[in-house]
């Protein structure tokens, strides 16, 4: 009964509708970005350098004559590749490691979280960049490098939820029935920890398109000419004066895919809220 309910108020709320349609829209564009991009997005002409916004070229063109609206349809591609990829592996890891951490307790519980607070304790984006550095920047390595920072946040969260479940009527019934546990933690607890990790998830994928334009700005992501949106930004920073398309493109396509998906994480937030009638 609770996802008819959740549907419900999901397409009552004017800015979930606004932020799936963003959404929507970073998804079809990723999807059919060789077919929409009117030109080559790594090749570019020196005589176009730093063209204008105009009928040639809609969003304007980089340093090396590539056509902006290329490379940006392109980059959607990049983003949503990494935030889906390196939250399903931060979702994989927290959810295993969650589980574990609230339904065994004891030293499993002190093992995960004491790996958690030091995960934790270090700012991410150093963290990150401390990993990238190490390593040969490719897209593969980004995923697993932005998914392995991510997976203590999902964690704590996830074993929140299962110290709460697991002392449930339900739980000690299908335990004094001789349930296993794996079967206890597959049947009745990660069904009832589900809505906030998809809440937790789906607001991770917004972070991992971040961090990936953080790690590109500085150099440490995919590795050129690959056209991702942080390192067009970076390409464009000493131009802002002459040539502001440059940076203003790619950071708006970031700033609104965030949006787009921070909006739909708060929308299924309050319509997977069982507190609410």
């Amino acid at each position: 009964m609770a996802a008819p309910h959740a549907g419900r108020r999901l397409a009552a709320d004017p800015w979930a509708r606004f932020g799936l349609a963003l959404v929507a829209a970073l998804v079809v564009v990723a999807v059919l970005a060789p077919l929409l991009a009117p030109a080559d997005p790594y090749r570019g002409a020196l005589v176009d350098s730093l063209r204008p916004p105009s009928g040639t070229h809609l969003l304007g063109t980089d340093a090396q004559g590539r056509d902006l609206l290329s490379r940006t349809l392109h980059g959607a591609r990049i983003s949503l590749v990494v935030g889906v990829a390196s939250q399903a592996i931060a979702l994989a890891l927290g959810v295993l490691l969650g589980l574990v951490a609230g339904y065994y307790g004891r030293w499993a519980d002190a093992l995960v979280m004491r790996a958690a607070d030091v995960t934790l304790a270090f700012p991410s984006l150093l963290l990150l960049i401390a990993i990238a550095a190490a390593v040969e920047p490719s897209l593969p390595v980004i995923f697993v490098v932005i998914g392995v920072v991510g997976w203590a946040g999902m964690a704590r969260l996830v074993r929140g939820q299962v110290l709460v479940v697991r002392a449930l009527e339900y739980v000690a019934a299908a335990r004094a029935l001789g349930a296993s546990d794996a079967r206890i933690l597959a049947r009745h607890v990660l069904p009832n920890v589900a809505a906030p990790v998809v809440v937790a998830a789906t607001l991770g994928v917004g972070g991992a398109i971040m961090a990936e334009a953080a790690l590109s700005f500085v150099g440490l992501g995919a590795p050129p000419p690959v056209p991702s949106w942080g390192a067009m930004v970076a390409e464009g920073r000493e131009l802002l004066r002459v040539a502001p398309w440059v940076s203003i493109v790619p950071g708006c396509a970031i700033g609104l895919t965030v949006l787009g998906l921070n909006l739909v994480g708060d929308a299924l937030g309050d319509a997977l809220d069982v507190r609410r009638a």
